[in-house]
């Protein structure tokens, strides 16, 4: 077993003698929203600039507007985003990354860019798997 899966195991092994169950695991409840289908994308958006709804609502065509919605009030709820509304008639919303967003996507970036350059490979791999 390598040294991380190691440490992994004894974290988990400690949580479960504590009577902490795994609901409570930092990995899990901080990384688990991170997985969606749309936590990516929007986070990668909102690190080139801030974005009005309706402009966020364009760039990712193929979500509901209740999708991005749940997904930006997720990523606010847990400090990545900031929603800011303006004082405009009708009244807008911006949505930015926060200090911590920023933080996040740094190291976030590396997995998006592993998963932009071994997209073709995942995708043979799936083929492969189905087709045995």
């Amino acid at each position: 077993m390598d040294q991380i899966a190691s440490k992994t195991s004894a974290y988990l092994q400690k949580l479960a003698a504590a009577g902490t169950g795994l609901e409570n695991c930092p990995v899990r409840t901080v990384l688990a929203p991170l997985g969606s289908k749309w936590s990516p994308l929007v986070l990668e958006l909102l690190s080139e600039r801030p974005y009005r709804f309706s402009e966020l609502r364009r760039l990712v065509p193929d979500i509901s507007q209740r999708m991005i919605t749940q997904t930006l009030r997720d990523l606010e709820r847990d400090g990545y985003v900031h929603r800011d509304v303006l004082p405009t008639k009708p009244p807008s919303v911006t949505y930015s990354l926060t200090s911590m967003g920023h933080s996040l996507f740094d190291s976030y970036r590396h997995l998006i860019e592993w998963a932009k350059t071994n997209h073709d490979a995942v995708l043979a791999a799936r083929a492969e798997f189905s087709g045995q």
